[in-house]
């Protein structure tokens, strides 16, 4: 099952006070590609259900294609609810490289990706995901 949407947007604050800055992913992007960033569900590192193919970013934020595969009963089941509709969230794993504190915000300039998951409750509530085929 291919999936795609938007895994972060620019200077949109999550719930935990993050705002993610354009341009903020980068270096991180150059130096691992898509293959460098696992699929995760629910963000548990034991759980891989699939695999990115495309990550970059836009002028909206970071925007990620993958595939959702079918080797777990895990795998089996992100594809039956994200392909019903019941899941549709993304929300990203990474570690901070550069940041700023704007009042109660975080501002993220610079991180390292290490994982984006398909997720029920993103912290960033607009990264949502798609199905494609």
């Amino acid at each position: 099952m291919r999936i795609a949407g938007y895994a972060s947007l620019w200077g949109v604050a999550d719930l935990n006070g993050d705002v993610v800055h354009q341009g903020a992913f980068a270096d991180s992007l150059i130096k691992t590609g898509a293959e460098g960033v696992r699929m995760l569900w629910q963000h548990d590192g034991r759980v891989v259900v699939g695999r990115w193919e495309r990550l970059f970013e836009d002028e909206r934020g970071l925007f990620v294609e993958g595939v959702i595969g079918d080797w777990s009963a895990e795998a089996r089941m992100a594809r039956a609810v994200c392909g019903s509709g019941a899941v549709d969230g993304l929300s990203i794993g990474y570690r901070t490289a550069k940041a700023r504190k704007c009042g109660r915000l975080r501002v993220l300039s610079a991180v390292q990706l290490w994982e984006v998951s398909v997720v029920t409750f993103p912290a960033l509530t607009g990264a949502r995901l798609r199905v494609l085929t």
